[in-house]
């Protein structure tokens, strides 16, 4: 290089240390719950401010990993001077607020949602809405006995305000075939509550995928991919987040749906191990549910530090590798000696 050359090196001034902000201070609210007096933060919704107090209140469209929707309607309490009862999960405090979470009003809302929902939906594999329909003693069966399922694909195609003759003897239903198109979930919407998860999953919360909407109205709004297509031919990318959000079985993985249906699946004859995703550095975490030395279901903890419940399609789906190593050592081990633990 000549020696009168330009230097090209230009020293760069020291930036200022970056400073981390101080935590956000957020006043303390005073309301009253069943009576009781507690103070929360500023911006707390009244579904956390009975959880802190130990109050359990019931939920099916809330889960903590996803954006609250409002649609299930079984979280609502009394509210003061309120002309509607409220929802828990989404009404943040104010100052001075007079809650009842138990009173005769809130029990029977919750008790005729329960009876719509468990009237006109196959709750079979739903524990926690069977758990709420014992505690607040809904008795769906007083509607009548279920009307027929629909014919394949007969809801898919429902055009907004065309309803046919209805028996008024029986209770109207959303039971329809399983639609079964891929190897790695079904999805069985004679199950579904309209609850939203899947969407919220779907969509901004999680994937960014929106593969699926809610498409029609009234009685006759369901889940749909666009134009009502098979999955496959969706921009769904079998992630499956949206059936570790599903609260009834509505989405569920085609092993535990196939062992469901042949009877062979025992839950309790299953266990349950944590570890880590093997396919990437992220290092997201996994629970792995475990039936007669196979994988049979894959969720992710919604307090993890790193997913939030949510996995892509090799951390949810992509364990047949293990089921390849353990069908090898059993038949090495030979008949009568693989299986004993």
């Amino acid at each position: 290089m000549s020696s009168d050359a330009p230097i090209l090196r230009i020293s760069v001034p020291a930036g200022p240390l970056p400073v981390i902000p101080a935590p956000e201070t957020r006043r303390p609210i005073e309301i009253t719950v069943d009576g009781q007096s507690v103070t929360v933060p500023e911006g707390t919704t009244l579904l956390d401010a009975c959880r802190n107090m130990g109050i359990t209140t019931p939920t099916l469209c809330y889960l903590e990993n996803l954006t609250p929707v409002n649609v299930c309607r079984i979280c609502v309490v009394e509210l003061e001077g309120a002309r509607a009862l409220v929802p828990a999960c989404s009404r943040k405090v104010e100052p001075g607020m007079v809650v009842k979470t138990d009173s005769e009003r809130v029990r029977l809302s919750r008790r005729l949602i329960l009876e719509f929902l468990a009237s006109s939906v196959d709750i079979s594999t739903a524990p926690e809405l069977q758990a709420y329909m014992k505690q607040y003693d809904a008795k769906p069966e007083r509607f009548g006995t279920a009307a027929p399922a629909a014919a394949p694909g007969a809801r898919d195609v429902a055009q907004p305000g065309v309803h046919p003759p209805c028996d008024a003897s029986s209770a109207a239903t959303v039971a329809q075939p399983v639609k079964v198109d891929n190897d790695l979930y079904v999805r069985d919407y004679g199950k579904c509550i309209l609850c939203y998860k899947c969407v919220e999953a779907c969509g901004k919360d999680a994937q960014n995928t929106f593969a699926i909407a809610v498409a029609g109205r009234g009685f006759d709004a369901r889940i749909s991919t666009e134009y009502t297509v098979p999955l496959p031919d969706s921009a769904c990318v079998y992630c499956g987040n949206c059936i570790a959000v599903c609260p009834t079985g509505a989405l569920m993985f085609k092993r535990e749906h196939d062992m469901r249906q042949s009877g062979t699946w025992e839950e309790s004859r299953q266990s349950e191990t944590d570890t880590i995703c093997p396919y990437c550095g992220v290092g997201c975490n996994l629970t792995l549910r475990v039936q007669d030395n196979r994988i049979v279901r894959v969720t992710s903890p919604v307090d993890g530090n790193l997913a939030q419940g949510h996995l892509c399609i090799k951390g949810r789906f992509g364990w047949q590798f293990v089921d390849a190593s353990n069908s090898s050592e059993e038949a090495a081990e030979g008949p009568g000696e693989a299986g004993g633990a």
